[in-house]
């Protein structure tokens, strides 16, 4: 075209001067006037005509690739608008915590990406938890709409590796194009992948959850055991799990396991590759030899060393036949927490061994230094009227008299012993039930008219119910053994804190002369009740006077 456009001159200037020196002289005057007319008459304008249209043409062909260059350069920016809003989507769905905040998000991100004039997303009314228990708003659905109207429909199925989530319906006022329909697919399919990650991080959480839940909740330490390893089984879909632990020798013994059967069992030699974990100090993949070894007809198996600061707590083993060997990140932060939960259980174990030993001694020392001495004493009053039986029958009686007075005296201790020492079952009654039930034992069985108030929201740790129940015990304890009171008042008030009243209208007592002494009822003193409060948080007071009663007040942090 360039080159066209600079010879076209030079052709027509050639042509022009070899029709007038050349073609011209040929004839005569008469030809050369008709020649002229001819050429400049005809010849003329129709070159002109086609060099005109030739030059209309080649603007419009220009103009053409122009538009067609517009058109592209239109479809290349609204491509990459489409592709930076779905970037954009991307970004924001892979960021929210909870289904339902991912809805919000997608919602206004597809609307923003496509144009669409409403859009709505909604799950799937069956997702479940790693228990395949469905919580109620999954047996109810999740849906979320962004706008109304539209004339054209466009319906999406969220769906990942052949499971059915959702759907995304979006509306338009006029047909969308195919560019359109294949970004909401792309939005769809994003979309699916983000409902399944934004669950699997929900079910993290509730998992890390659960076990820490196990930490501070339970003592027992098979249930411990079944409690975390099924916890942690259930986010692997393990069908197998087992518990080594290592006792006061540092031997790793198999304290809980559980076939795919649901046979429980406990004891037996030490499987190779529970030993290899331990050593190694990694989590480890068993062979199907391994396997199959620890749990029969399970072809894999996952080990997880439990660490402590002082060493090798245990192991965890998983079996199954699917095992999610990319989880095994989170699995061993569920083991760092489950060592948490063993620990802490162990603790408690020591904690009470020490408490029942301090128990019999103190059990032991109330024999020794109350009845028995008073049986001796019953014993030696007895063998005196023994003899004065013939001689003095008057003095005689008397000292049957005292004797027996004595043993009912001691008869009715043996019963306040007894009552103090009957189990109390915090973890299966809670609390305010276990309250409820020994303030009534305690007045049937010492004759004590006394009433109970419960007032507001009372929540504490299992540590911190047992301070508080045992500060209730020993308080009506001491009231059973010295107060000679007719009516107590107790009282349990729940508000930032959780306060414990017991009130009596018995003789009192002057603080000072007994706040370091051991109590023989309950086994504590008044001092060693407010140490226990006080390492929890907690204030003890006492208020008392010979002749105006007593008030015992206990406060302890809401957990």
């Amino acid at each position: 075209m360039l080159l066209t456009r600079n010879l076209m001159p030079l052709l027509i200037v050639l042509v022009v001067v070899t029709y007038e020196e050349w073609f011209i002289p040929l004839g005569d005057a008469n030809f050369g006037r008709l020649a002229h007319l001819a050429f400049y008459g005809l010849a003329g304008p129709l070159v002109t005509f086609f060099t005109i249209q030739w030059i209309a043409e080649g603007v419009q062909a220009r103009e053409q690739a122009e538009g067609e260059l517009r058109g592209l350069y239109a479809e290349l920016s609204a491509s990459h608008q489409r592709m930076s809003a779905l970037q954009h989507l991307m970004r924001e769905v892979s960021e929210p915590a909870d289904l339902e905040s991912l809805l919000d998000v997608a919602v206004r991100g597809t609307q923003a990406a496509t144009g669409a004039v409403s859009v709505q997303a909604k799950l799937r009314g069956n997702v479940q938890d790693e228990q395949g228990v469905a919580s109620r708003s999954a047996q109810e659905g999740l849906s979320r709409q962004l706008g109304e109207g539209g004339r054209y429909l466009v319906n999406e199925t969220l769906r990942v590796s052949g499971e059915h989530l959702g759907e995304l319906t979006l509306s338009f006022d006029t047909p969308p194009s195919s560019d359109t329909r294949e970004l909401i697919s792309a939005i769809s399919s994003e979309l699916g992948s983000a409902v399944v990650s934004t669950q699997r991080r929900t079910r993290d959480l509730i998992t890390l959850f659960e076990v820490d839940q196990s930490i501070r909740a339970e003592r027992n330490m098979q249930r411990l055991l079944a409690r975390v390893t099924g916890t942690i089984a259930g986010r692997v879909q393990a069908s197998a799990r087992a518990a080594f632990l290592t006792d006061q020798d540092g031997v790793l013994r198999l304290e809980y396991a559980r076939d795919p059967s649901g046979v429980i069992r406990s004891g037996g030699p030490l499987p190779d590759f529970v030993r290899r974990v331990a050593e190694g100090g990694q989590p480890g993949v068993a062979s199907p030899a391994e396997a199959a070894e620890m749990f029969p007809g399970v072809k894999a198996a996952l080990g997880l060393p439990l660490h402590a600061e002082d060493g090798l707590v245990g192991v965890i083993v998983l079996g199954g036949d699917g095992l999610e060997q990319e989880r095994t990140p989170l699995l061993a932060l569920l083991a760092s927490q489950a060592t948490l939960a063993v620990r802490n259980a162990r603790a408690y174990l020591y904690s009470e061994e020490l408490a029942i030993g301090e128990e019999r001694n103190r059990i032991a020392r109330e024999i020794h230094d109350g009845v028995a001495q008073s049986l001796a004493f019953c014993a030696i009053k007895l063998d005196v009227v023994g003899r004065q039986i013939s001689s003095n029958p008057a003095q005689a009686l008397l000292g049957v008299q005292e004797a027996g007075a004595l043993l009912r005296e001691q008869i009715r201790e043996v019963r306040r012993s007894i009552f103090a020492l009957r189990p109390i079952d915090l973890e299966r009654y809670g609390l305010l039930e276990t309250v409820r039930r020994y303030v009534l034992d305690f007045g049937e069985q010492h004759r004590v008219k006394v009433q109970l108030d419960i007032q507001g929201d009372i929540h504490l740790a299992p540590g911190d119910e047992a301070v508080i129940f045992r500060i209730l015990q020993e308080s009506l304890n001491n009231v059973a053994k010295h107060a000679k009171a007719a009516n107590v008042v107790v009282s349990l008030i729940g508000n930032h804190s959780v306060r414990l009243t017991v009130e009596d209208d018995g003789q009192g007592f002057d603080f000072s002369q007994v706040s370091g002494r051991v109590s023989s009822a309950g086994g504590l003193g008044l001092t060693q009740m407010r140490e226990r409060v006080e390492t929890r948080g907690g204030q003890y007071r006492v208020e008392s006077g010979e002749g105006r009663g007593t008030k015992i007040e206990a406060r302890l942090p809401q957990a």
